[in-house]
């Protein structure tokens, strides 16, 4: 039997938590294998030992049948393994090309040789169908984009094992389905491809076998043909998972957001939305459907003040709050799931308990007259923390950077639900959580709601979307195509909606 890649009886430890203990995954030549487990089980490690930005402390790694010492990503490298991070590595402002090319530069005498560069990634690009622009920058160009310029840069190094972390958390389901079609091209040019994820259905797609890890434990390796996802899901949190949402009718009171004919400016200085109308009432979840980039994002900051309206009011309990700054809003009563966790939700660098309290570290009893009670935060941070299965090494005091993405996510919904807000504004909440967790946040959306809140769902995950809502709106290039309510449509209709047709206009 070739194998390609053979850890064996891998053990990582970190302080306060066993990441890996002793777990074994072989890689065939030719195969797409998945690494299946929930947030925190101990993917990322494995594959960061794999990758020799870790070293384990127990166990061996095989390339090719010989025993090898990964010291560092550079030797990784040489081996022929490339690895695309959950959170991609790329210089926002440096171009398509002088990304791929950042530390194997290729030098014409002593000069840099761009256009050489810039070609060889052209004919890659053709190759694998990639569809990559060479001259692009990064900042410029769409995630799903900016993913492929990470796996560019693996095949410009010649890599012949491929690593991706969580490639589909940031995709669009039509960027999702390229992706497929890339990864098998890969296949067929003699690549070897893991992959970690926590999607069942891709699984399904893509992968010929699978090895499944909980809590740092190889649970086993499975063929994918053989197995089901119902299956997958018990190795995976090792109990049964419901994948349909429980929920009774919503009993609808009065309005708490109202959106009156707002248009926003986007980054690309053109109007991001048009004349946008919208109400969300007490005791109801109004989804937002939209292939990415067609608005969602202004509507989100116009609500929640990081972005100004041109023109039109928001309204909050029949207030106008279109002007106020974030902060005030806050204590209004919104709270904001973000989409992007790192940048928006959370300050890296601090502890867990320090960011469970950034908005409320100026009220009682976490401060009296000036001075922070650091208790009465620690006791705050702890209930959260344990309420939401956030899992850390070292709880409340926990660098947030530390933690896995699920994990960060899990603690950002605790806190913004913690503030028990008349409208939370929830922006693909379940990115990059894994089917026990999913499960567990849409039963706190729902929960929410039958407190008689309101919450404004925006998700690029349509089963999410028709599952959660009440009532969807529907988004196309910064406009409302039309509100549908969600128990009397589906998958079908609102896909067409998101295309731009219409519904008659009966609503």
């Amino acid at each position: 039997m070739e194998y390609v890649v053979e850890m064996l009886n891998i053990r990582k430890e970190f302080p306060g938590i066993v990441a890996n203990d002793n777990i074994t995954l072989t890689l065939k030549k030719g195969e797409i294998h998945a690494l299946l487990g929930e947030n925190g089980a101990g993917k990322s490690t494995l594959m960061g030992v794999l990758f020799g930005m870790y070293q384990p402390d127990k166990g061996t790694i095989k390339i090719n049948g010989e025993e090898v010492k990964i010291s560092n990503p550079n030797v990784a490298n040489r081996l022929g393994i490339g690895m695309v991070h959950q959170h991609f590595k790329l210089v926002d402002n440096f171009t398509v090309t002088e990304n791929i090319i950042l530390g194997s530069e290729p030098l014409k005498g002593i000069t840099l040789d761009i256009d050489k560069a810039a070609k060889r990634i052209e004919e890659l690009s053709k190759y694998y169908g990639l569809n990559v622009d060479p001259h692009a920058k990064i900042e410029d160009i769409s995630v799903g984009m900016q993913q492929r310029v990470e796996i560019m840069k693996m095949l410009y190094r010649e890599a012949d094992v491929l690593i991706l972390d969580e490639p589909t958390a940031v995709l669009t389901p039509n960027e999702i389905e390229e992706l497929m079609k890339i990864m098998r091209n890969l296949i067929n040019e003699g690549k070897s491809i893991i992959i970690i994820t926590h999607k069942l259905k891709e699984i399904k797609a893509v992968a010929d076998r699978c090895t499944v890890i909980r809590r740092g434990k190889g649970i086993g390796t499975v063929n994918v043909a053989e197995a089901s996802e119902a299956s997958l899901a018990e190795m995976m949190v090792g109990r049964h998972v419901s994948f349909k949402v429980d929920k009774k009718e919503s009993t609808a009171g009065d309005v708490v957001l109202e959106i009156d004919s707002l248009s926003v400016i986007n980054n690309r200085k053109v109007m991001g939305l048009k004349n946008f109308s919208l109400e969300v009432k007490k005791g109801e979840i109004v989804g937002i459907a939209g292939v990415e980039g067609n608005g969602q994002t202004e509507l989100v900051e116009a609500i929640t003040g990081l972005r100004k309206a041109e023109s039109g009011r928001v309204l909050l309990n029949g207030e106008d709050i279109t002007t106020i700054p974030i902060r005030q809003r806050i204590e209004k009563g919104i709270a904001h799931i973000p989409e992007d966790r790192q940048k928006r939700g959370l300050v890296l660098d601090y502890s867990l308990q320090s960011n469970m309290v950034l908005q409320v570290y100026n009220k009682q009893p976490f401060s009296r007259s000036g001075l922070l009670n650091v208790g009465a935060m620690k006791e705050y941070a702890k209930k959260i923390l344990e309420n939401f299965d956030v899992r850390s090494g070292e709880g409340a005091a926990s660098i947030a950077r530390t933690l896995s993405g699920g994990n960060q996510q899990k603690a950002i919904i605790g806190r913004e639900l913690e503030l028990n807000p008349d409208l939370l504004v929830a922006v693909q909440p379940t990115r990059g959580l894994d089917v026990g967790s999913i499960e567990y946040i849409h039963k706190r959306l729902i929960e929410h709601r039958d407190k008689g809140k309101a919450v404004l769902l925006v998700s690029l995950e349509l089963d999410e979307v028709l599952q959660l809502s009440d009532r969807i709106a529907i988004v196309n290039n910064g406009e409302l195509v039309g509100v549908v309510n969600a128990s009397e449509t589906n998958e079908n209709e609102v896909g067409l909606m998101m295309a731009g047709v219409s519904k008659e206009k009966s609503v």
